[in-house]
């Protein structure tokens, strides 16, 4: 995907598959994935922020605003709208992200932000969360699901035609 205030700025669009749990040190993260499932990028994110993003996944509406409706009650009153967020720099394992709202004659501003609080917005107002191309490659990591489901096909038809007299049995000879 290209901006349209910068055609030569290339993003990928990732989708948030949800909130795990690192085991070896019980810190939360978020998993992001990109369309084809084939590679995700996983976050190591806050407790309060993996409970924000939680209850966005789970469409939760709060009684009254909770931290991130208060921001996007803000942003929105103002007259801007939330366009697309951008996680556009990984250095030293930390991420680096930005909100990009969009004023009412179409101008984007970008607002510097940590990756969790603006995933957590960005579903709550289901706009685009776009990786720079450096977090794709520095980033992400091999998903090897569908490599998995492919090799375990591929052995399930072989096991299926495969008959006796394909094999040579080894001897002392050999």
């Amino acid at each position: 995907m290209t901006l349209p205030n910068n055609p030569n700025k290339k993003m990928i669009e990732m989708f948030v598959t949800g909130i795990a749990l690192d085991v070896r040190n019980n810190h939360p993260l978020v998993i992001l994935n990109d369309a084809s499932k084939k590679r995700a990028l996983p976050i190591w994110i806050g407790h309060a922020e993996a409970q924000a993003i939680a209850r966005a996944l789970e469409e939760f509406k709060p009684e009254r605003p909770l931290t991130h409706d208060l921001l996007i009650n803000i942003i929105e009153g103002t007259g801007y709208k939330v366009h697309h967020i951008e996680i556009n720099d990984l250095n030293e394992n930390t991420y680096f992200s930005s909100i990009i709202l969009e004023n009412a004659i179409g101008e984007l501003v970008p607002v510097d932000s940590r990756p969790s609080d603006a995933i957590a917005v960005s579903l709550r107002v289901d706009c685009p969360i776009l990786i720079s191309e450096k977090v794709f490659a520095d980033g992400t990591i091999p998903t090897e699901m569908d490599s998995d489901d492919e090799d375990t096909e591929a052995f399930k038809s072989f096991l299926q035609n495969v008959k006796a007299s394909d094999f040579k049995l080894a001897s002392s000879d050999d």
